[in-house]
C-alpha cells in the first residue's frame, strides 16, 4: 500500500516476532544455516550495476578520445548528444552565488533544462541511485570497504561511526563557502569530479586527495566520504525522497538473519529487519538507500525486492 510508505513507520508499535515454526527456514524444511547461506554468493544486481557504471563512465572517456560528441564533459556537468545535463549540487551552488550577486537572470535556458532533466530522471529512480549506478568513486569505496571489514574482523583496527546528519552540515557549509568566495569550492575536493575528469582528461595531483580519503576509509571509518561528507549524495537523497521506485521489504519472508544489513552501504535504512523492529508487514527503504541491490542479492528469503510504491493498490 502507498500509505505504508508515506506514514511514519518508526512511530508505530512493532509487530509480534515470529516463532521458530513461522520462520521461513522452518517452512522451507531447512536448517537456519543452510537457509541463510543459500544466496551468499549471488551477485546479480552488483554485476549489473558495475556494468552500467563502467559503461557510462567509459562513454565519457571514449567520447572525448574519439571526438564522438556523444557524452561530453564530465560528471560535474555534461552534454548528452548536445543536450545539457547539470549536477544538482553544482547547480545549487551556482544558484546560491547568483542570488547574492544579481546574476540569476543570466543563467541560460540550457542550465535550467539540464538541471530539471537530471532532477526528474534521478527522482524517478529514487534515493541515491546516482551514487551506486553512476559515481566512479563508488566502486573504489566498495573495494576499500572490503579491506576495512577484513581488518576489523581480524581485530587489526576498530570501526568508527559518526552521526549520519553530518553530511547535511557539509552540504550547508559548502553552499555558504560558495556564496562567500563566489567560487564552487566543493569542486576542488569533489571525488566524483576528480575521478571523472582524471579518467577523461588525464590524472592530476588531486588524485593524492583521493588516495588520502581511501586510506582513511580503509583504516578508520568505512564509507566515510559517501556516508558523512559528500553533499552530492545528500542532495540526491532529498531529490529521491518520494520516488516511486524503492526496495520493498516483506516481513513474512524475513528470517532475521541480518545478511542484508551486513552488505548494506547505509545499514541504518534497514532498521526494520531486526527482530522486534518491523512495525508493518511491508516497509519501503527510505531515500538514503543507494538502490545498489546488494541486499536484494543476498536475502535468502527474497524478503527484499525492487518495487513501485503503491503498484499493488493500483493493480
Amino acid at each position: 500500500m502507498a500509505s505504508d510508505y508515506f506514514s511514519n513507520a518508526k512511530k508505530k508499535s512493532p509487530l509480534t516476532s515470529k516463532t521458530v515454526e513461522q520462520m521461513p527456514h522452518s517452512l522451507a524444511g531447512l536448517s537456519f544455516k543452510a537457509w541463510r547461506d543459500s544466496r551468499k554468493k549471488n551477485h546479480k544486481m552488483r554485476n549489473i550495476r558495475w556494468a552500467v557504471l563502467l559503461f557510462m563512465n567509459l562513454l565519457f572517456v571514449f567520447s572525448f578520445w574519439l571526438d564522438l560528441s556523444v557524452l561530453e564533459g564530465s560528471l560535474s556537468g555534461s552534454r548528452l548528444l548536445g543536450f545539457y545535463l547539470m549536477d544538482p549540487f553544482n547547480s545549487l551552488q551556482l544558484l546560491a552565488i547568483s542570488s547574492t550577486t544579481g546574476y540569476m537572470a543570466m543563467l541560460t535556458m540550457n542550465f535550467w533544462i539540464g538541471l530539471f532533466t537530471i532532477l526528474i530522471f534521478w527522482f524517478i529512480l529514487g534515493g541515491r541511485s546516482f551514487c551506486s549506478w553512476m559515481c566512479p568513486y563508488h566502486i573504489l569505496a566498495e573495494w576499500a570497504e572490503k579491506v576495512h571489514n577484513y581488518l576489523v574482523n581480524k581485530k587489526k583496527i576498530k570501526e568508527h561511526q559518526y552521526h549520519i546528519g553530518l553530511r547535511f552540515v557539509f552540504l550547508v557549509g559548502f553552499v555558504l563557502l560558495a556564496v562567500l568566495t563566489k567560487n564552487l569550492v566543493f569542486e576542488n575536493l569533489n571525488l566524483v569530479g576528480i575521478i571523472s575528469k582524471g579518467m577523461i582528461y588525464g590524472p592530476s595531483l588531486l588524485l593524492l586527495w583521493l588516495l588520502a580519503i581511501i586510506l582513511f576509509e580503509v583504516f578508520v571509518s568505512r564509507r566515510f566520504w559517501c556516508r558523512y561528507v559528500c553533499p552530492i549524495g545528500a542532495t540526491y537523497s532529498m531529490v529521491g525522497k518520494y520516488s516511486p521506485l524503492a526496495v520493498k521489504f516483506d516481513y513474512d519472508k524475513c528470517g532475521y538473519c541480518l545478511e542484508c544489513q551486513k552488505v548494506c552501504l547505509v545499514p541504518h535504512e534497514l532498521w526494520f529487519v531486526k527482530r522486534g523492529k518491523a512495525t508493518q508487514v511491508t516497509h519501503f527503504v527510505d531515500s538514503d538507500c543507494t538502490r545498489c541491490g546488494l541486499c536484494v542479492d543476498v536475502c535468502p528469503g527474497h524478503a527484499l525486492t525492487f518495487a513501485v510504491k503503491g503498484a499493488s493498490s493500483i493493480l
